[in-house]
């Protein structure tokens, strides 16, 4: 920690906040003639890579000057009154809670700027493409600053149309159809999270998140508590997403490109579950017990589902599509994470958290790989990969073949990686939930989900078998790269942070723990 004032820790955030915005607005500018360069496309990626470059030492920035004694308070507000008549502020803040998602965020962004200015995919202007990558940087930052359920849910919508155009636009085949699906499924879910919302604020008298953590529901009736987490809940659920909602899913993830798939796996999918644990768990506590153990019911289910899908496109003949098989691990994967939020429990909660960021890292390091793998097949059909001796990736291209098997093994949860922690304590939070929850259901779910790892392990290992290994002289000569300068930039700050993160989880809890008991305690803690 290093000693920054609270005014600039207060602009510092505001920054991170506001400036891709601006620099969404600055690329579709024409650029000034000192920096137009040879290449005005190149001109406008390297924008991209500014503004991102500068959110993230933002974000760097904050990390340093939170005070790390203090996690469960928050650090750098900003609380200015916008609408006075329905008591909205523009309120902005970070606790131990929002900001590990906040660098997450900050530097998966970055990092797909800097991939896209070396592999942009094919489709319309570069400075359409950079300008929607910075509005989707600005709403997903800004769903973890804000503390007022009216901006959430303004910050919670800003992303659905640039990810719309990033799928519609540069994605591939089926992209239309992906993209209408994923539109028009989150929508429908936000209109009802929006009736929730309002109906928190105006029973309560206030929007703003903090003041009603601290009342802990004591404001709101049984009755509405109860309506406020079946409408929100679905909202979010969609966006998590939950099974069975998750459908939108592997269309989305088959059709966008690299980095669209990498930002809705490692950002997007992270403010469903962001919004139970800030929104839900404190602010309606008793609707989260009444429908706790349904919770838990359908995420058990979503990670037996998730693993079942992969095992079934592993299959030879199947045709399975490797980037649609990690959107549906994905689907299991947060499965854990709401799992050990329905547990109610600072174990399960600050597993899910901690699940949240390894997913982020993992699946977005996994999804850049298969997004490469395409780029060089030409395709990222299994079958084709793999052909008749399998597509031998060790022999053929040995670095590529080792960041692939070992983002599967932390996807599968290999003790001393990061994706082992998160799942190991939801399943630990599920063993002993919280008071008046029924512990035989959760045991149940926690036997279901210990089952899911183990179906998990198998579907990875098949993939690297099937793609890894095999005799690169069978077959048909296939000249193949291997990992370029601009993918070893973009890779290696996931799979150092994997490390870190799976040796030292520490790092992580030691923020997250102290703000999930205050929360978890209505904010008396």
């Amino acid at each position: 920690m290093i000693d920054i004032s609270p005014s600039v820790m207060q602009f510092l955030l505001a920054f991170a906040v506001a400036v891709p915005l601006l620099g969404a607005v600055a690329a579709l500018l024409p650029a000034p003639p000192g920096l137009k360069g040879k290449n005005p496309d190149q001109a406008v990626l390297r924008h991209g890579v500014t503004v991102t470059g500068a959110v993230l030492v933002a974000a760097i920035a904050l990390a340093l000057g939170f005070d790390h004694d203090a996690p469960s308070r928050f650090q750098a507000t900003t609380d200015i009154s916008w609408i006075p008549a329905l008591d909205i502020r523009i309120h902005l803040g970070i606790d131990g809670i929002s900001l590990p998602l906040l660098l997450m965020t900050a530097l998966l962004f970055f990092l797909c700027a800097v991939y896209s200015y070396f592999k942009l995919p094919d489709g319309p202007s570069p400075k359409a493409f950079v300008s929607l990558l910075l509005v989707l940087e600005s709403g997903t930052l800004a769903t973890f600053a804000v503390l007022d359920l009216l901006l959430f849910f303004l910050a919670f919508e800003m992303v659905l149309i640039p990810m719309y155009f990033l799928i519609a636009r540069w994605g591939g085949a089926q992209r239309q159809a992906a993209a209408w699906k994923f539109i028009l499924y989150t929508l429908l879910g936000s209109v009802v999270m929006l009736l929730g919302l309002l109906l928190i604020g105006l029973n309560s008298g206030t929007f703003d998140m903090v003041a009603l953590a601290s009342d802990n529901g004591r404001g709101l009736s049984h009755t509405t508590q109860i309506l406020a987490v079946l409408a929100i809940g679905l909202g979010l659920a969609v966006k998590t997403p939950m099974w069975p909602l998750h459908s939108w899913l592997p269309d989305a993830h088959t059709a966008a490109p690299t980095v669209g798939s990498v930002l809705l796996a490692g950002v997007m999918l992270k403010m469903g579950t962001y919004g139970f644990v800030r929104i839900l768990l404190p602010i309606t506590p008793e609707g989260m017990h009444t429908f706790a153990p349904y919770l838990g019911a359908f995420a058990a289910v979503g990670i037996v589902y998730g693993s079942l899908a992969c095992l079934a496109l592993t299959r030879k003949g199947n045709k399975g599509d490797l980037k649609r098989l990690i959107a549906y691990s994905s689907v299991g994967h947060m499965g854990f994470v709401l799992l050990g939020i329905a547990t109610l429990t600072p174990t399960g909660v600050n597993g899910a958290l901690f699940a949240n960021i390894a997913h982020g890292l993992i699946t977005g390091l996994l999804f850049f790989l298969v997004g490469a793998l395409k780029d060089r097949y030409g395709s990222s059909d299994l079958d084709t990969l793999a052909g008749v001796t399998g597509a031998a990736l060790y022999g053929r291209a040995p670095r590529l073949g080792a960041l692939l098997a070992f983002a599967a093994v932390a996807s599968l949860g290999l003790p001393g990686l990061a994706g082992f922690w998160g799942e190991m304590l939801a399943l630990f939070g599920a063993f002993d939930p919280a008071e008046g929850l029924s512990r035989p259901a959760f045991l149940t779910y926690m036997a279901v989900g210990a089952f899911g790892t183990l179906l998990t392990a198998a579907y990875l290992l098949i993939v690297v078998r099937r793609v890894c290994m095999g005799d690169p002289k069978a077959g048909p000569e296939v000249s193949l790269a291997d990992v370029q300068h601009y993918e070893f930039a973009a890779w290696t700050p996931l799979v150092a942070l994997t490390v870190l993160a799976g040796l030292w989880p520490a790092t992580l809890l030691g923020l997250t723990d102290p703000a999930v008991q205050k929360l978890l305690a209505g904010g008396n803690a």
